[in-house]
């Protein structure tokens, strides 16, 4: 009897994993318009909180898919996630307190000027699912209990080899480009043998999800973060015991970590709720458990991201501990990247040259993200060392030395001014706007328009600094369009291209048309200034904000990245655009003369 051949099911895109990357890259391909398949090995969606930070990036891309709403009604708010908490128990003595995720008076404005959006807490597993379904209602084909095994690759696509897990039948799905979302034991970048540079494994740590009332211990000093600093205690993968808030105030994860050498640690019930019990500082407390897993520190990322026509994003290509709280919203903006471009390779408006750009212009997010997370960790001793908890393994001893703090002797002078400002160096971990939202890019995807690279007035990691330079994010202001008030950022996304001008800019809406006739290519066109413009600059924000004269252009990508600009309006602009998306996307040898007049502008 011959061999029934393996069933092949074909698609343009795979996409492996449904984490928040693959649950991103799912939405905004069914967004777009492309056909595409997403499997999982798993029966459903993350079980756990895992990630929760969602910061104003992944928010804008929330946005840009219409989930904003449905995030923010899941979400923990921004001004409940205020302080940072420093304490030897909930119930026990405070230590120090930090304002946290831009909610000091000082700081608040520096996010309210970055993005229309706010920062909040939404836990993973509350996250995927608003993805998910969004992916699933704009056309994505779901495969749960679906194991990635193996893939092939040839000049005109991937062939993906999956197993039912249910069934126990292995067939092929065949598609021009695959992603590869499948986190951090990644086959599919084992497969391709993506280049990992660092290390795995660095701590142990162990979480413990509970739910348990602790409104009395936390509701007058809101945050998601408390970090219990106890003598004897050990110290886990993050630094300190943590109780960090999933839900307002009766759903906890504890963090506590275990030696990594000694292998992993099983938890018993009772093992939980004493150490529940001991960080909160109330042994008649009520818990009840829902699950303990463990999980290691890891510094490591990707030195390339993609081979072929095989791309790799989220945790496949960063690895890295939570601090910072970087992890899914660098994910999500893994997808947001490469998904346009891929549309517009499949819809062949642009050379499959412009998906080399995503690796050019990830991997050094990817790199600076898992440095920063792991460089937080260490921003720890120093409070240990100012309240004396690393000067004795006695717990007695430690005790006295915390107590000695409060002394009024230089002894206890010194140290609490070096816990006050071991404290305050702690905002790069918990106010990093400038690493969460300060990433320019450098890639055949952005068009220099001449000028160098603007140079940071702040602190880049701890603060954003808007700009129109190409590479660089959409700097949002409000603007009014129809009597509605809405962002810069709101003009642009849902896989556009978009230019913006002002008075005196209409060579730019004729060159725009002529994008269009030369490479098939809509560009928006969107005008802004006083009345009688396609959105009024009611504040003249824009005016200031968008380095240009009135009738210069911005051209921005559907990612709301700057691609290029021009300061004002020139003679040949049709030209001089064509050029510039000829560069854009990979056909400049279609119009040579166009490149050569971008050269000459």
């Amino acid at each position: 009897m011959a061999n029934t051949p393996r069933t092949t099911i074909e698609t343009d895109v795979l996409v492996v994993g449904s984490g928040p990357a693959g649950g991103a890259s799912a939405a905004l391909l069914g967004m777009y318009g492309v056909k595409h398949i997403l499997v999982t090995k798993y029966g459903w969606l993350a079980d756990t909180p895992r990630a929760h930070i969602t910061n104003q990036r992944a928010m804008e891309v929330l946005r840009d898919l219409g989930l904003e709403a449905k995030a923010i009604a899941q979400a923990t708010p921004q001004h409940l996630m205020a302080n940072n908490v420093f304490c030897e128990s909930l119930a026990g003595e405070e230590l120090g307190r930090l304002y946290s995720w831009g909610n000091h008076p000082a700081r608040r404005a520096d996010y309210e000027l970055a993005s229309p959006v706010s920062i909040c807490d939404l836990p993973q597993n509350l996250l995927e699912p608003i993805l998910l379904e969004a992916a699933g209602q704009r056309g994505s084909s779901i495969r749960f209990n679906t194991e990635f095994v193996d893939l092939v690759q040839d000049a005109d696509g991937v062939s993906a080899t999956v197993k039912d897990r249910l069934s126990g039948e292995t067939y092929d799905i065949r598609a021009k480009y695959l992603i590869g979302a499948d986190g951090g034991r990644s086959r599919v970048a084992e497969v391709i043998g993506l280049p990992m540079l660092g290390q795995m494994g660095r701590a142990g740590s162990m979480n413990i999800i509970v739910q348990a009332d602790l409104s009395k211990y936390v509701a007058h000093r809101p945050s998601v973060l408390y970090w219990v600093l106890q003598p004897g205690a050990q110290i886990g993968g993050i630094g300190a015991g943590l109780v960090r808030m999933v839900r307002p105030w009766n759903e906890w994860l504890f963090i506590w970590g275990y030696d990594i050498e000694q292998g992993e640690r099983q938890l018993t019930d009772d093992e939980a709720i004493s150490i529940v019990r001991n960080l909160v500082g109330d042994e008649t407390l009520e818990v009840k458990v829902t699950s303990t897993s463990t999980w290691t520190v890891n510094e490591m990322y990707a030195g390339h991201y993609s081979s072929g026509r095989v791309f790799c994003m989220g945790d496949a290509v960063h690895r890295h501990p939570p601090t910072n709280g970087l992890g899914s919203n660098t994910s999500i903006q893994d997808a947001y990247n490469l998904c346009w471009k891929l549309k517009l390779v499949l819809e062949n408006k642009a050379q499959p040259s412009l998906l080399d750009s995503y690796s050019a212009e990830r991997q050094p997010v990817g790199k600076q993200i898992v440095t920063r997370a792991n460089k937080s960790i260490g921003d720890f001793p120093p409070i240990f060392e100012a309240v004396g908890l690393l000067s004795s393994t006695d717990p007695s001893e430690a005790r006295k030395n915390i107590e000695a703090r409060k002394a009024p002797t230089e002894e206890g002078k010194t140290r609490r001014k070096k816990l006050y400002e071991a404290i305050a160096h702690k905002t790069y971990e918990f106010n990093c706007h400038g690493v969460e939202m300060n990433q320019r890019y450098a890639s055949s995807a952005v068009v220099s328009d001449g000028t160098p690279e603007p140079a940071f007035n702040r602190d880049h990691e701890l603060y954003y600094q808007a700009t129109t330079w190409p590479g660089a994010h959409l700097p949002h202001v409000w603007v009014e369009q129809h009597g509605v008030r809405k962002s810069t950022i709101d003009l642009v996304g849902k896989g556009r291209f978009t230019l913006l001008t002002g008075i005196g800019g209409e060579c730019w809406t004729q060159a725009a048309a002529a994008v269009a006739a030369a490479y098939g290519l809509a560009v928006d066109v969107v005008s802004i200034g006083p009345a009688g413009c396609d959105a009024q600059d009611i504040y003249a924000d824009w005016y200031r904000q968008s380095e240009i004269d009135e009738d210069g252009c911005v051209v921005v990508r559907p990612d709301m990245y700057v691609a290029w600009r021009s300061r004002q309006a020139v003679a040949n602009a049709s030209d001089v655009l064509i050029g510039v998306f000829g560069q854009l996307l990979g056909r400049t040898a279609e119009n040579a003369d166009a490149k050569a007049s971008v050269a000459a502008a």
